[in-house]
């Protein structure tokens, strides 16, 4: 598997908060400028790069004097609005004296939960790349609330894996990679090479939560490789205070741990409902329904028992069953209101309750994505 990341051309590259920071004291500019020497290397070899960068908030708490991480959302903001100006400056600078244009983008949950901003984001991106232009991306820590935060840059890492389609995430931390158990408390845990990003196994290994300085932690990067795994691309964590780690794993050494994509690529349409990470509502399906939807069917208003939350038609709602588990998540064609009076009822009655039938389905099949 080791030879598929040797052969990807799109790569999308996360750095963490402790490898650009210091671990909180300050701007790593020795670290930053590395990694841009390995991009522009990369880039010299005909490969697309995009940088996740963490750091803005780190950068701005040691500028503030600040030593602990806040929990209020306006000094969150604050900090990221400080340190955002330190970090841009530093990768613009490091990134120019490598003979590399870079880009700065910052990125809300809103800008890919919306379709047209999705796309627009899309075409951006591929419009730089195309240029030849490095996009370095962060979360927009300064408007950000706690409902629209990516909540880490891993996820973001994977939501722009997706984006572009790329055919690699490349996670780069203070750790090695993914170990069978926490390193520092188990002696005897052992790095794993390389897996499935689907093994339920990984994410009970993985287990516990980051730093101080930084949101994530194994868990993140587990689930991020999952994420990404959606749109066909395969990840690798592996730490990037190894010297040239990042050549490394494109030249297709065993640096880390590869977690690969297993199965196809979802289509656009539904990778982009895949990648939704907060929905207005949810159906509550009994278990033909729940059956029907997994062997590839539509959801009809028959199967499902309740309904929750308050969204308009053609809004991303998920599909679960009774105890919580989501089975999938799709378009409804019919608001929460429509659809509480035609649930549990046959489409033939959906005219004869709402006066009108839109649709059959209160999901088509092609507007619904498996989890």
């Amino acid at each position: 598997m080791q030879r598929k990341i040797a052969e990807a051309r799109r790569l999308v590259v996360k750095v963490g908060s402790a490898l650009v920071t210091n671990d909180g004291a300050g701007l790593a500019l020795d670290f930053i400028d590395d990694c841009a020497r390995q991009i522009a290397a990369l880039r010299a070899q005909g490969r697309e790069i995009l940088l996740v960068s963490s750091g803005a908030i780190a950068a701005g708490m040691q500028r503030l004097g600040w030593a602990a991480r806040p929990h209020a959302m306006h000094d969150l903001q604050a900090a990221a609005a400080v340190g955002q100006m330190g970090l841009a400056q530093a990768y613009d600078s490091t990134f120019a004296s490598h003979g590399q244009k870079a880009a700065q983008i910052l990125l809300t949950h809103d800008d890919l939960a919306d379709r047209v901003r999705y796309l627009n984001a899309r075409s951006t991106l591929n419009t730089l790349l195309a240029l030849g232009v490095v996009p370095i991306i962060n979360e927009n820590d300064t408007v950000v609330t706690d409902e629209i935060k990516f909540g880490d840059n891993d996820t973001l890492g994977a939501l722009v894996a997706n984006l572009v389609e790329a055919d690699a995430l490349i996670i780069l931390t203070d750790q090695r990679g993914l170990y069978t158990a926490d390193p520092r408390r188990s002696p005897e845990a052992s790095l794993i090479a390389e897996g499935r990003a689907d093994d339920p196994r990984f994410e009970a290994m993985a287990g516990g939560a980051g730093s101080g300085i930084a949101r994530g932690g194994m868990l993140t990067k587990v689930r991020a490789a999952q994420r990404a795994a959606r749109s066909g691309a395969h990840t690798v964590i592996a730490s990037g205070r190894q010297a040239d780690a990042l050549l490394a794993i494109a030249r297709g050494e065993p640096v880390g741990t590869l977690l690969f994509a297993a199965s196809s690529p979802l289509a656009a349409r539904k990778q982009w409902l895949a990648d939704h990470l907060q929905l207005t509502g949810s159906f509550i399906l009994d278990d033909g329904a729940r059956q029907a939807l997994l062997a590839g069917r539509s959801l009809l208003p028959i199967g499902v028992k309740g309904v929750e939350g308050e969204f308009g038609r053609g809004a991303a709602v998920a599909c679960r069953t009774a105890d919580g588990h989501e089975v999938a998540r799709g378009l409804s064609n019919y608001s929460s209101s429509e659809a509480r009076r035609i649930a549990g009822h046959g489409s033939n009655q959906i005219e004869t309750l709402l006066g009108y039938i839109d649709s059959e389905e209160l999901i088509h099949r092609d507007n619904l994505v498996l989890l």
